[in-house]
């Protein structure tokens, strides 16, 4: 199982971005995905995740009203779309799928690479 995130770079504070991750996991469609971000210096964190019926989603209160997590099952496909970027939110964002729940990190089974986030002020 693969999940390749990808989407992530250089942006001003105030602006946006928009990672995807692909799943090469035939049973995509029955996971509950979810974005988790590490910033420098600090631990991995919950960011967003989505029922594997496509709703409903989640969101950590740090990111809620900016950022917008969908997802195609027809293309294997999960999106966190991030407005409003600001110097925070620089991280590695990576997504990951989960059989069971949604919340913590021990839920998810499979992990992409990560992508970067660096956003200036």
């Amino acid at each position: 199982v693969q999940l390749q995130a990808s989407g992530g770079g250089l942006v001003q504070a105030g602006g946006s971005l928009r990672l995807s991750c692909v799943a090469s996991r035939r049973t995509f469609w029955r996971d509950n995905m979810g974005w988790f971000r590490r910033a420098p210096g600090k631990e991995r964190e919950f960011v967003a995740a989505i029922i594997w019926t496509g709703g409903p989603t989640y969101y950590a209160d740090s990111v809620k009203g900016r950022f917008t997590i969908s997802r195609d099952n027809a293309e294997n496909t999960v999106y966190l779309q991030m407005n409003s970027l600001k110097p925070e939110d620089t991280a590695v964002y990576y997504c990951a799928a989960a059989s069971g729940g949604w919340a913590k990190e021990y839920d998810y089974d499979y992990w992409g690479q990560g992508t970067l986030v660096t956003v200036s002020s």
